[in-house]
């Protein structure tokens, strides 16, 4: 990695080259008329990103090249203390890993509305402190994949009429772009070292493969510390306090439901779900209850019935008898009658 003051020798030097050569900054969204390369000879131009590299001012930036500058081409440039940068787009596996982070901190803001949102094209200012600078600051405008941006932070964010964030980020996240060396060393030294010098309290980075995922910590004297999971493999936030996440989870994306039902997430992921859960649970088992109550009472009405008509047999059965124990007793009498009459 080139030191700072190399690495300002070369901006200044990159800087009169193209101020020297006049470069046509007129609109860019002519497809037909891209800017002049400030490539040396033999060296290739990115034919997806055909102004990078170009120097430009920040107003300049600010009105031809912060949203995407042409018509058949999609890019998105970032502006580098002068210097505009592509931002490489990323592939699926990357896509993926950090649409699943988005979604547990829209999750977690949900539930703590302590921070907004800022990802995508949405771009914020860094001011950094540098020595190499005549002016003794160096500046940049970057774009994030995704930014935190607390309620309690000095400069505001929300307004219908704003594009980019003039503060700083409390907290960023960018999934790394590794399809060169260049890319990898832009996201894991140089934004590192310009988030932390500007003040971005937390800084993560992405990395499907593993190999370059990372979690930091700002701390005294401007520098970050890497945060390291704990024993149970969950890394957690001072940022925004009981945001945490475990490793395992992060590069599984485990499923939003699974994780509501697990305590490590229960707390701001769908923290009604269990409520919610356990109050169907309750509601079922007391539809069971009084399925088997009406059940039993159905039994126990059917044995009355069955016991009811059982009598009403039994007392048929008795009249039956005894009207025929009367007839029989009047046929007695009557022959008892005749006999007697026979006799006299």
């Amino acid at each position: 990695m080139e030191s700072r003051e190399t690495l300002h020798d070369s901006s200044r030097s990159q800087t009169d080259t193209s101020q020297a050569a006049k470069t046509d900054l007129s609109d860019p969204a002519s497809s037909s008329m891209q800017a002049e390369p400030l490539a040396s000879p033999g060296v290739s131009i990115n034919p997806f990103a055909p102004d990078e590299g170009r120097y430009v001012t920040l107003e300049e930036y600010w009105s031809r090249w912060y949203g995407n500058p042409y018509r058949d081409i999609d890019v998105s440039y970032e502006w580098n203390n002068g210097r505009l940068e592509a931002k490489p787009p990323h592939n699926a596996p990357q896509l993926d890993l950090c649409s699943w982070f988005l979604q547990l901190l829209r999750r977690y803001i949900s539930t703590h509305a302590i921070a907004k949102l800022i990802n995508l094209e949405t771009g914020f200012v860094l001011t950094m402190e540098d020595s190499a600078e005549p002016s003794g600051q160096r500046e940049a405008v970057r774009k994030p994949d995704i930014g935190v941006i607390l309620t309690s932070n000095p400069v505001t964010w929300g307004g219908a009429d704003r594009r980019h964030f003039d503060g700083v980020c409390d907290l960023v996240v960018e999934a790394v772009s590794d399809a060169t060396p260049a890319e990898v060393l832009r996201d894991t030294e140089e934004k590192r070292r310009d988030y932390a010098l500007a003040g971005v309290k937390e800084y993560y980075i992405l990395d499907p493969s593993g190999e370059h995922m990372r979690f930091y910590r700002l701390i005294a004297g401007g520098r970050y510390e890497e945060i390291q999971p704990d024993a149970e493999g969950l890394v957690g936030s001072e940022v925004l306090p009981g945001l945490q996440f475990r490793m395992e989870d992060l590069e599984r994306q485990t499923d939003i439901m699974e994780l509501a039902l697990d305590d490590v997430y229960s707390g701001y992921v769908l923290p009604g779900l269990r409520a919610a859960l356990a109050k169907a649970a309750a509601k079922k088992q007391r539809a069971s209850a009084e399925a088997q109550r009406a059940d039993a009472e159905i039994v126990a009405r059917q044995a009355a019935e069955h016991r009811l008509a059982a009598a009403v047999q039994r007392a048929e059965e008795e009249a039956a008898a005894r009207r025929e124990a009367e007839e029989r007793l009047r046929e007695m009498k009557a022959e008892l009658a005749r006999l007697r009459r026979q006799s006299s």
